[in-house]
């Protein structure tokens, strides 16, 4: 008899892999990527020493992928490898079956959307910051005209450089995608806002998006293609290209007349 799927062992293998079964299937955790294995796309496991082959399924004449662990426990490689081909074994459907699609990597390291986010956020709490500190400065000498004044100008001139720096951002990183990267068809998943692409090796790689479309337009740098982003669509691409530079010059004639207000003000109190 089978041993329940909590019994399993964890493989942990060299490079920080970790390999666990969930749902009847496999889930593989390396230091920069998760790759989930699902019972639809495996087609048997070898274990070969301290080595744990994953084959994936394959259409006739076709030769399977494969995934393989080192460095890991011989005996529960062993144990794995002949209790997952017992459950699959079991499968009924038909055996021409592509399994890449069923093997879905997620990247789990820095992507530029993810750094980009960052660097707005400490510019805008830069800017929020330093408002403030202007703020406080001029009530506590007593430059009201100043605080009335920022009120309007610094919060406007914050704004402006929120929606600006995010839309001539993305617009210059979409072009550069365009030119130099890699552009590829997203399908959506059977989990709710998940999408998965063709990275352009042969496997498919998935992400998360709030979304809702049948298929999405991405594209990845051809040397990191776990860096997916959805390309805007023409309207709002052309909205972020023309806003973004006009909103970003707006905050800053706003911030240099906000600054030079307050600098008048203190002089002439000297």
């Amino acid at each position: 008899m089978p041993i329940p799927l909590s019994a399993f062992p964890v493989l942990r293998g060299s490079g920080g892999a970790v390999l666990t079964v969930e749902d009847l299937g496999l889930v593989l955790d390396l230091p920069r990527e998760q790759i989930t294995f699902t019972p639809d796309g495996l087609g048997r496991l070898r274990a070969e020493g301290r080595t744990l082959l994953i084959e994936l399924r394959a259409r006739k004449g076709t030769t399977p992928v494969v995934h393989r662990i080192d460095d890991v426990d011989e005996a529960d490689a062993a144990v794995l490898a002949d209790e997952m081909n017992a459950l699959l074994a079991k499968r009924v459907d038909d055996d021409d079956v592509d399994g890449t699609p069923f093997a879905l990597i997620r990247h789990l390291g820095p992507t530029w959307r993810k750094g980009f986010h960052r660097r707005l956020l400490r510019g805008v709490l830069g800017h929020l910051l330093a408002l403030i500190v202007l703020g406080v400065a001029a009530g506590a000498t007593g430059h009201w005209d100043v605080v009335v004044m920022e009120i309007p100008l610094g919060g406007l001139g914050w704004l402006c450089l929120a929606f600006g720096w995010y839309g001539a951002g993305r617009s210059r990183r979409e072009r550069w995608l365009r030119r130099h990267g890699v552009l590829a068809t997203a399908v959506r998943t059977t989990t709710r806002g998940g999408y998965m692409y063709p990275d352009g090796t042969g496997a498919y790689r998935g992400f998360l998006h709030g979304e809702d479309d049948p298929s999405l337009t991405v594209a990845f740098p051809a040397d990191e293609p776990g860096d997916v982003l959805v390309l805007s669509k023409p309207f709002t691409d052309a909205v972020n290209s023309l806003a973004g530079p006009f909103l970003l010059f707006g905050s800053a004639l706003l911030t240099i007349g906000l600054a030079a207000l307050a600098g008048a003000s203190f002089t002439g109190a000297l």
